[in-house]
């Protein structure tokens, strides 16, 4: 798997910018201001009108990700969890001729879709623990409502099993072509690769395991207004996975965090305020956690042009493989928690 379009350099994020302003344009909205907010997996805008004062967020998506019906399927999720299960998330803006997703046209047509603007920051670092017992029990209502959800005819989403993340699909590409990956790493995590592989199949895709998640529940795809409920935003990743899998996704790039134990035992607390957890699956939470690890190390390697992976880099794979190493020798905390350093 190559790095992606967004990655590519100036020339492509103009081309990228170009597309943002015939969308607006698409939208009714010729003289709005557009500004670029931030590049991942997709291209985010703020979109400012001057006539209203509205403010609104555009994304535009990268070319080969998703099919347009894959991304009328997340919006359809996602615009049904605010509706039914009170998870609040961004509404749908769509263009005049009802349109939730434009596609710009051009030699390579780009899908684009307008949401509005919810109010709101990440979560501050010293309210971790608290927030991550919200975070669990809106986790819960998620699932909770992924379990009974008469999904629409034709929705469509990929999966984040074995091997999607890392085996033969490696959707983010492959973790041994990480940043920094030397022969001692590779040998690390090679043996990490192996013992999720072994114990993932164990674990099993029963339905109580195993359905529609969000999957990218990290901090910065959770926005708080004072001590209030977090919105949650970014469904561009969600698909069929593990359900324990949100709970790691949220611990993206803090793994190592002196507080991860309190913040996965207060994530469970949370949880059990509206769903059962079985202890059996509880105990291998940190098998998911090393899982979405190990696909972060992927994700950098393949989105050097990302700046969160640019800080990371090398770094952040010498640090899977301590936590691997702690991991496989069985140094665990309570509950199978490893005991970070």
């Amino acid at each position: 798997m190559q790095a992606h379009d967004l990655s590519a350099g100036g020339g492509v994020l103009a081309r990228v910018h170009d597309a943002a302003r015939e969308a607006v344009r698409i939208h009714g909205l010729p003289d709005a201001e557009v500004t670029l907010v931030n590049v991942s997996e997709n291209a985010t805008y703020r979109v400012d009108d001057p006539a209203t004062g509205a403010r609104s967020i555009l994304r535009v998506h990268r070319l080969g990700y998703h099919a347009t019906p894959a991304i009328l399927s997340e919006l359809a999720w996602l615009e049904a969890l605010r509706e039914e299960a009170g998870v609040r998330t961004p509404r749908v803006l769509p263009a005049p001729d009802g349109s939730r997703v434009v596609t710009v046209p051009g030699a390579q047509p780009r899908d684009c879709v307008m949401f509005e603007f919810l109010p709101g920051a990440e979560p501050p670092r010293e309210r971790l623990v608290p927030d991550f017992e919200r975070l669990g029990a809106i986790t819960a209502r998620m699932h909770r409502h992924a379990r009974s959800w008469p999904r629409p005819a034709g929705f469509t989403r990929f999966h984040w099993d074995y091997d999607a993340a890392l085996g033969a699909e490696s959707r983010w590409g492959r973790w041994q072509d990480g940043a920094g990956m030397g022969p001692e790493a590779r040998a690390v995590l090679d043996r990490l690769d192996g013992e999720l592989r072994e114990r993932l199949d164990r674990f099993g895709r029963d339905a109580g395991r195993y359905g529609l998640i969000h999957a990218d529940l990290r901090l910065a795809n959770l926005l708080v207004v004072g001590d209030g409920t977090p919105s949650v935003i970014d469904f561009d990743d969600c698909g069929f996975g593990w359900y324990l899998y949100d709970l790691a996704a949220a611990l993206s790039f803090i793994e190592h965090h002196p507080r991860v134990p309190e913040m996965v035992d207060a994530w469970v607390r949370g949880y059990r305020t509206v769903l059962d957890l079985p202890v059996g699956d509880e105990a291998e939470i940190w098998t998911f956690i090393m899982f979405r690890r190990l696909l972060l190390v992927a994700w950098i390697g393949t989105h050097t042009g990302v700046d969160i992976a640019a800080e990371l880099g090398a770094g952040y794979t010498e640090g899977t493989c301590e936590l691997a190493e702690r991991f496989l020798s069985g140094a665990r905390g309570r509950r199978g928690t490893p005991l970070p350093k």
